[in-house]
């Protein structure tokens, strides 16, 4: 009888992207929040919300939840995504 021992490790190089540029602050700012569409992410997006509002002056802040939790975000949510500041992404179980 014999072992056969694999290596579960993925051997491609990837992508190398550049890291996007740090802000300085969110003051004025537009913040998007994306939910993964589990009920833990309602009460902890609407408390985030009113803190980047209230204590870092954020312009606005934008919550998206996702159609699907296991999936990517739907590409509609993607495109509006490109005119934010900054987005925070969640899940919630």
């Amino acid at each position: 009888m014999s072992i056969q021992v694999f290596d579960p490790t993925y051997a491609s190089s990837g992508t190398v992207f550049d890291l996007a540029p740090r802000l300085d602050g969110l003051r004025g700012k537009t913040v998007g929040l994306i939910s993964n569409g589990k009920r833990g992410t309602v009460q902890f997006f609407s408390a985030m919300e009113k803190q980047l509002l209230r204590d870092f002056g954020a312009a606005r802040v934008i919550i998206r939840t996702k159609g699907n939790y296991s999936a990517p975000m739907e590409p509609e949510i993607l495109d509006e995504a490109r005119s934010w500041d900054i987005a925070f992404t969640g899940v919630g179980d």
